[in-house]
Formats: structure tokens, sequence, C-alpha cells
């Protein structure tokens, strides 16, 4: 069987192609973990001459940056690079979770409060009824107006 060397398998150009691939791969880490490290933390180089080094030399600048320049991780702080970061500060709870708000719920003060509502209510209440009471005419026939003429009424002619 007769080869052509100007054709390749598709294995053959993901081999070529791999190194490329891996090389940005590289560079893209590398750069983004350089810019994203605290300046005061990192070792060997300041964080821009690491960053030009970077850039500059993707294989060899990303190596020794993993190598070398990376700022070391403590154990506390984990794996992860979010997990180095201060937790966020507590949000106020709901006032139903909240033991100080549920332990001051039976304070003297909040029954006088309680008991002034109540008494406020009905005392609404009872103005309110008073009122109706004085705005509704009286439902007795001798006092209603009428149209009808007073008799016996005659039929239409």
């Amino acid at each position: 069987m007769l080869r052509f060397p100007h054709r390749t398998s598709q294995g053959a150009r993901v081999i070529r192609v791999l190194p490329f691939v891996i090389e940005i791969a590289l560079l893209v880490y590398c750069l983004v973990d350089a810019i994203q490290s605290d300046p005061d933390r990192v070792r060997n180089l300041t964080k821009g001459w690491w960053i030009v080094l970077i850039i500059l030399m993707p294989v060899v600048g990303g190596v020794a940056w993993l190598v070398a320049g990376r700022p070391l991780r403590s154990r506390a702080s984990g794996a992860m690079p979010w997990s180095a970061r201060p937790t966020p500060v507590r949000r106020p709870l709901a006032p139903d979770d909240d033991p100080a708000f549920l332990a001051g719920l039976g304070t003297a003060q909040h029954e006088r409060l309680l008991s002034e509502w109540e008494q406020d209510l009905k005392r609404r209440e009872q103005a309110l009824r008073e009122q109706r009471e004085a705005d509704r005419p009286s439902q007795r026939p001798t006092d209603r107006p009428t149209d009808r003429p007073e008799g016996p009424v005659a039929p239409p002619s």
C-alpha cells in the first residue's frame, strides 16, 4: 500500500496540537493565579515580575511560578483559594430566630404594651359601634316618611 507523506492520521494531529494546548492552559492558569494572589505572600520575586515572567516565557515562567513563586497554602486554609478568605459577617437573624428577641417577649413591658393595645382596640370598636347606631335611621314605621298617601289607594283608571 502506498502512503502519501502529506496525509496524517487523526491521532498524529492530536499529538502535534497537544503541547500547544497544554502550554496555553498552563499560561492561563498561572497568570490568573499570579494576578489573584496576595502581593505580600508571593515568594522570591514581586508579583509584577512573576506576571511578566509568566507572559514572556509561558512554560518556564509557569513552572517557576508553581514551584518557587506561588504563595504557600496553610493547612488551615485548605486547598481551595476561596477558603482562605475570611468568613462573611453574619447577617441579623429574623425575629423568630433571634434568641435575644424571643427572650424579651415575656417581659413586663411587653405585656403592658399588649394590654394597652387591647384596651385601645376595644375602645375604638365601641366608638365605631356607637357611631353606626347613631347614623342608622330608626326602623319604626311611624318615624319613617312615606311617599304613599294615607288611606286607601284607588286603582288607576
